[in-house]
């Protein structure tokens, strides 16, 4: 019995969010910016929500002109809303790169058992990696996909998010219009949908394959 207890207080939750803070994002500057914070409120209540899961966080931004960890394989409870000064569009957009520093990264973190839910928002495609190409990104997301990982990638509308998805074999993807509503909107589905994740986390079910975004409401 002890054994089981011990094996309930395990599971965790690493939620790598990964978003786009290249120039163009500046449309959507305070949107974008109340919508992570809320992201990670959500996070901290599924914290609260289900105690006997670990939610860990870590939280990147990138444009040309840096990557920033935001948080780290933090646990939730420790983590604050962002700053204003902490988001600041500007630059290009190198998403290989930051996709494949980040996601290489945390899973160096994670066991074999732990949860893993990538969530991608971007409102251009790739335009200045150096590093990684699709292909080894690609590669890298196959074979996750295999474990206990979740892949969702967050588009605007000015991008052929479906097939940009198909490319990194990324099954689950959504497309919102780059206005303040649509952002909104946006983030209130991706909070719905995390919250869902996280349910069948706790259940021990798997969310059936592209159905992520479904919104039931």
């Amino acid at each position: 019995m002890m054994k089981k207890q011990d094996e309930i207080q395990a599971k965790r939750v690493f939620n790598l969010i990964i978003v786009d803070e290249s120039g163009s994002m500046s449309i959507i500057h305070r949107q974008a910016f109340t919508g992570m914070n809320e992201t990670l409120q959500t996070v901290r209540q599924m914290q609260e929500k289900f105690p006997d899961t670990e939610q860990r966080v870590t939280l990147v931004t990138f444009d040309t002109g840096h990557t920033t960890w935001h948080y780290d394989n933090v646990p939730a409870a420790q983590t604050k809303d962002l700053e204003w000064k902490a988001y600041n569009p500007g630059g290009g957009t190198p998403l290989y790169d930051a996709m494949g520093l980040a996601i290489s990264k945390v899973n160096a973190q994670v066991g074999d058992e732990d949860h893993v839910l990538v969530t991608v928002i971007t409102d251009g495609e790739e335009n200045s990696s150096r590093e990684w190409t699709l292909k080894m990104v690609r590669t890298m997301i196959e074979k996750l996909k295999k474990q206990h990982w979740t892949f969702t990638l967050i588009g605007t509308d000015n991008l052929d998010v479906e097939t940009m998805a198909h490319s990194f074999a990324i099954d689950e993807h959504l497309e919102f219009r780059q206005d303040e509503e649509g952002t909104r909107k946006m983030f209130a589905r991706e909070r719905r949908s995390r919250m869902r994740y996280n349910s069948c986390v706790e259940a021990n079910a798997e969310m059936p394959k592209g159905s992520f975004f479904d919104d039931e409401a």
